[in-house]
């Protein structure tokens, strides 16, 4: 098992590196401010399957092949990328199924599994997760014991870590979400969110 004064360097290192704005918080952020923290979940459990893969791959060293393969992100890249920025037009645009309602006006509700893939598509075509998965824990891995239980101890430790970031951030947009219907602004929260959705789609996409 990794030793404890290891895990005291690891556990706050990666809350501080997961607590930073990246494409995962910013996705997070953005569906707490139209569709609510509770159905923000669904794209929060697809992005914690996808950083599991990445974390997991990274040990067992399937990451240094896929790095020596660059095209393999490529269509994860720039599909998911065009996806999300295609909602962030409709959300500019307050339509589709993510923008928050105006007036009595009905809005489509996005779909579970559309979240879901979401969070699991923005999580594995980040190269940069990538390299901090591989940059990060083999150093925490004690090839010296068995691997397994080690590598299970971690990659829970991030799924943890990464959900209770993902949670703030959320709740974050949650709270500016109130702050902008109060006001009467839903509008400006459509486009806010829609302007951070194509922001997060061009991130994924030219990262």
């Amino acid at each position: 098992m990794a030793d404890l004064t290891l895990l005291a360097v690891f556990i706050p290192t990666f809350f501080f590196v997961s607590l930073t704005p990246g494409l995962c918080m910013t996705l997070a952020l953005t569906m707490g401010m139209t569709i609510g923290v509770r159905k923000t979940f669904w794209m929060m459990w697809g992005e914690l399957i996808g950083v599991g893969v990445v974390a997991t791959a990274a040990v067992l060293g399937v990451a240094a092949i896929i790095t020596q393969s660059p095209e393999v992100f490529v269509f994860l890249k720039y599909g998911g990328g065009a996806y999300l920025a295609y909602l962030g037009v409709q959300l500019w645009m307050s339509k589709g199924r993510m923008a928050m309602r105006i007036d009595s006006e009905i809005m489509p509700q996005p779909r579970r599994t559309e979240l879901a893939l979401q969070g699991f598509i923005t999580a594995i075509a980040n190269p940069k997760a990538w390299a901090f998965m591989i940059a990060l824990l083999p150093p925490f891995i004690d090839l010296g014991h068995p691997v397994a239980p080690q590598l299970v101890m971690l990659v829970s430790l991030i799924l943890l870590i990464e959900f209770t970031c993902l949670v703030i951030y959320a709740t974050g947009g949650k709270s500016l979400k109130k702050l902008l219907q109060n006001s009467g602004n839903v509008r400006i929260l459509n486009r806010t969110a829609g302007t951070l959705m194509v922001g997060v789609g061009g991130w994924l996409a030219f990262l």
